[in-house]
């Protein structure tokens, strides 16, 4: 058989994403990478910098920035050590979680993350600015509600999300901080993304991966049938 006789190989994606679990919450820790030119982010290093640091050495990658969702110890803990040892940018959240990146040090006693420091992002994310890894560009929505300044990134060519702690895989984000707001939730999730397609796959901050679609229809907090939308 020639060469033009063989059936075509399926594409090779554009990047790819390990979860690594850290803290004592189990939080998603997410490395993506580039396949072509193995140039990677860290999403949401929640602590055990050690641990993610060995992740990124086994995966073979070059770590060029830092993402956050937002502003919770235990999607952050591990931001400032990483930007030292790598001396990369740390990306996001929205400036409205400051408040909560002064307060690691504070809050790392308290869930058990151990060696975390205040943080200062190097950029602050708005609603309509990208994010880029290796020519890839993610698409930045601010969804507000479980903490003020929460961001989700979108990859809208490949239907892929990290949504953070908006939206779970049957669940959605807590509300019951101080400055939570279940209708901002709600709101965020609803307008934001669910006109991006049923499609989309998402990372959320903890537990398994979803679908849009599959939340739309089984999710007990803002499943259509909850929320009384009508099918598209």
């Amino acid at each position: 058989m020639t060469d033009s006789d063989q059936p075509d190989a399926a594409p090779q994606p554009r990047f790819r994403v390990s979860i690594v679990p850290v803290t004592p919450l189990q939080q998603n820790c997410s490395i993506i990478w580039s396949t072509e030119t193995k140039q990677a982010a860290i999403v949401d290093p929640g602590g055990d910098a050690e641990l993610i640091i060995g992740a990124v050495e086994e995966l073979g990658v070059d770590v060029s920035a830092i993402w956050l969702t937002h502003g919770h110890i235990d999607h952050v803990g591990a931001a400032g050590p990483l930007k030292k040892k790598f001396g990369v940018p740390i990306i996001g959240p929205n400036a409205k979680d400051q408040f909560l990146l002064d307060s690691i040090e504070t809050d790392c006693g308290k869930y058990g993350i151990v060696g975390g420091t205040n943080v200062t992002p190097d950029r602050y994310l708005n609603e309509g600015d990208k994010v880029e890894l290796a020519g890839i560009e993610f698409d930045v929505y601010e969804c507000p509600g479980h903490t003020p300044g929460h961001i989700v990134l979108v990859q809208p060519d490949d239907a892929f999300a990290f949504v953070g702690d908006v939206l779970f895989c049957g669940s959605v984000g807590r509300t019951d901080f101080p400055y939570g707001s279940t209708d901002d939730l709600i709101e965020s999730i609803v307008q934001k993304l669910w006109p991006l397609g049923k499609q989309i796959q998402f990372l959320p901050g903890h537990g398994p991966v979803s679908t849009f679609g599959q939340e739309r229809l089984n999710n007990a907090f803002v499943a259509d049938s909850v929320l009384g939308i009508d099918e598209d």
